[in-house]
């Protein structure tokens, strides 16, 4: 049975940084490209960043450009989104997501998702 597990969510004032992490089991890691993704309330669920299956192409959504960073180590089967100077409007709960074989961009190319964490900035 394939589980993803999110961890690293919390609170947070403008400015701070977060570390959130995905820990897949029951699954080839090295054979998934990794996303992260998020919904804020009354939103739908948005591409932030992915890494493909060796961890050589990354690519970002314009809004964390410069200020996300994701990586991966494929010897403990994780996936990290480093969040630096963190804004309110970067409050939502976020998804860790897995593609099989393929850069996970968009929601549709995920085949495995994790139950999110919750990112609160305050202002």
């Amino acid at each position: 049975q394939v589980q993803l597990v999110e961890s690293g969510g919390g609170l947070v004032q403008a400015g701070d940084s977060l570390r959130l992490s995905c820990a897949p089991s029951g699954l080839t890691f090295s054979l998934y490209g990794m996303g992260w993704f998020r919904q804020a309330p009354g939103k739908e669920r948005d591409f932030v960043a992915a890494i493909s299956r060796s961890g050589g192409n990354t690519t970002y959504a314009d809004s964390v450009k410069g200020r996300f960073t994701i990586s991966r180590d494929n010897a403990k089967n994780t996936v990290y989104l480093q969040m630096n100077s963190l804004k309110p409007e970067d409050t939502a709960v976020y998804y860790c997501g897995a593609a099989f074989n393929r850069l996970g961009v968009g929601t549709s190319l995920i085949n495995f998702w994790g139950p999110g964490t919750q990112v609160t900035v305050s202002s």
